[in-house]
């Protein structure tokens, strides 16, 4: 069977695209570097659990004229995980203040995090990370707990410590089922459209399982339920605009506004009738949203 086409892909192939390395503490980050170095506006990508870069090339591919660098996360996707020390709050924004820094940019770059990568860019301008503007898309905004289906969460909860404490062979096929991936899929996708809905089920097919080790993915989990952007919304400075889904499953409208409310300089837009999955579903509204807030 043909694996499905990207609906983006022909958008992307026009786009100049280079693969670097950076080595930070001893182990090797993989990035993606997308467009013309000398364009006017540079945006750092950061992706969600479990996923790479991979997840957030539909919205690169509305940013033609724009520099974007989006890098896997340390254990995830083609990046090496940390050689010492755990893949916790305080390690994720270590490696990403170090990897801005190692791009050498000439300004503060515009920063956007998607689900997961909401709470790591989040901690990280909290913990002083220049930035210009601060973009999050499908944000974290209050414990995964507590979110509209957190029954969802706490069997997410229960799969990963069955995963961390059965024998590591057992436990690694677990954590790395395509049964649970697919699962997974099919709850998080809204969209009716049959095609549309095949091709997001091959994306986490193809990437969702690509992390290095037991532990990482384990200790990434455990951050994703225990931080939230709420947590540093009041140590946030910047300008940041919040791309939230109307029927997200891990974070309800009322959370997001809540949120929007704490923050210095927010401004919330929600996109209608999608869930978690904008990045999929909608990366050409969540694209000029992001363009509307950098032309003002």
């Amino acid at each position: 069977m043909t694996a499905p086409i990207s609906p983006y892909q022909p958008r992307l192939d026009q786009i100049a695209t280079r693969r670097g390395e950076v080595t930070l503490e001893g182990a090797r980050t993989a990035y993606w570097e997308y467009g013309d170095r000398d364009a006017a506006v540079t945006m750092v990508f950061v992706h969600g659990f479990r996923g790479d870069h991979h997840g957030l090339e539909p919205i690169v591919a509305q940013f033609p004229d724009a520099h974007i660098i989006a890098p896997d996360l340390p254990g995830f996707g083609e990046s090496a995980a940390f050689v010492s020390g755990r893949h916790d709050i305080e390690g994720y924004v270590r490696w990403l203040r170090g990897f801005i820094a190692a791009l050498n940019l000439d300004a503060p770059p515009v920063i956007l995090g998607h689900s997961f990568g909401s709470i790591l860019v989040s901690a990280a301008v909290a913990d002083g990370q220049p930035v210009s503007t601060l973009i999050l898309v499908n944000p974290i905004a209050a414990p995964a707990l507590s979110g509209p289906r957190g029954i969802l969460t706490r069997l997410a909860v229960f799969y990963y410590w069955a995963g961390k404490t059965l024998p590591e062979g057992m436990g690694f096929a677990l954590l790395r089922s395509r049964i649970i991936t697919r699962v997974s899929s099919i709850a998080m996708a809204k969209t009716k459209d049959p095609e549309r809905r095949a091709w997001i089920h091959d994306q986490h097919d193809r990437y969702f399982s690509a992390f290095a080790d037991r532990a990482s993915v384990m200790d990434a989990f455990d951050t994703s339920v225990r931080y939230d952007v709420s947590q540093y919304a009041n140590r946030i400075p910047v300008r940041t605009l919040l791309i939230a889904a109307e029927n997200d499953d891990i974070t309800s409208v009322p959370k997001q506004r809540e949120l929007a409310e704490k923050l210095a300089d927010a401004r919330l837009e929600v996109i209608p009738e999608v869930g978690h999955l904008i990045h999929y579903e909608t990366p050409e509204q969540a694209a000029a949203l992001i363009r509307d807030e950098l032309g003002r």
